[in-house]
């Protein structure tokens, strides 16, 4: 047995945004190494058929708690049902729900705007603040945050997406530092493009992976990553390789970062 799947053989992860897309496959890798996974998502017929998978992939018990991580309200009566139905013991988190649109700026209605911000930004800040409650009283354990490549270098059309994915970035690097003392790890992890139905609502017109072809990335196989390095003091997961190099001239020289955020890595 590898070590890899010693380390969450019987551990306790938590998945929101698990019904689908990398939510789903990371919740079906976690399952293969034994996890105990607990998947929470907004549609309630593909949440069960996913718990359903991973009680065989793991051969061990799976939860599945239906939960939009936009509602605040649904976010604490959840996360308190699941608390205390798991004796308040999670030993990773994975905040993997959010969503995007490919608009420019100014064409982003104010509804959108706040949407996207309660999802991807302000419902994974509270989950993880009640997570991490429990997480001190046991000192140990793994937030994982889902952010982008859109998190650090903007594209056009992305404004609004690329500001909650800096967000994110922002509030995870701070989050490490913070939690240190107490032997909780911090891991953020910036995709590029995944071959998943995110694009169904973000790319209105459909065409977005086709023009990128080899840069969109296998939904497995980013998982394998994630799940790799649960439990372990991995600070971030960046890929594709290329989109990285891009996003790190893009800090060391800005106005070649310009260029290339509006022309190789522009394709919406």
């Amino acid at each position: 047995m590898s070590k890899a799947v010693q380390r969450l053989r019987g551990k306790r992860v938590l998945i929101t945004g698990a019904s689908s897309g990398l939510g789903e496959q990371i919740a079906y890798e976690a399952a293969r190494r034994g996890a105990v996974v607990i998947a929470a998502a907004r549609r309630e017929d593909r949440l069960l058929a996913v718990q359903e998978k991973c009680r065989e992939l793991s051969n061990d018990e799976a939860f599945a708690y239906v939960l939009d991580v936009g509602d605040r309200m649904q976010v604490s009566k959840v996360l308190s049902r699941i608390i205390g139905e798991m004796d308040g013991t999670i030993d990773v988190l994975v905040n993997s729900a959010g969503f995007g649109l490919f608009e420019e700026a100014l064409e982003t209605s104010p509804n959108v705007t706040e949407e996207m911000f309660r999802v991807n930004v302000l419902g994974l800040i509270q989950i993880t603040q009640r997570v991490v409650l429990e997480m001190k009283k046991r000192r140990r354990g793994h937030i994982i945050n889902i952010s982008s490549q859109a998190g650090k270098m903007a594209t056009p059309k992305s404004a609004v997406y690329a500001g909650t994915k800096f967000a994110v970035r922002g509030f995870s690097n701070a989050l490490r530092l913070e939690l240190q003392p107490f032997g909780i790890y911090v891991t953020t992890v910036n995709p590029g493009p995944i071959a998943t139905d995110f694009f169904q609502r973000a790319d209105q017109d459909g065409s977005y992976l086709a023009k990128l072809k080899h840069w969109v990335l296998d939904p497995q196989q980013v998982a394998k990553s994630v799940v790799d390095c649960m439990l372990t003091r991995k600070r971030e997961i960046n890929l594709p390789r290329l989109m990285e190099v891009g996003a790190r001239l893009y800090v060391l020289f800005p106005r070649l970062g310009d260029f290339l955020a509006g022309t190789i890595f522009d394709r919406k």
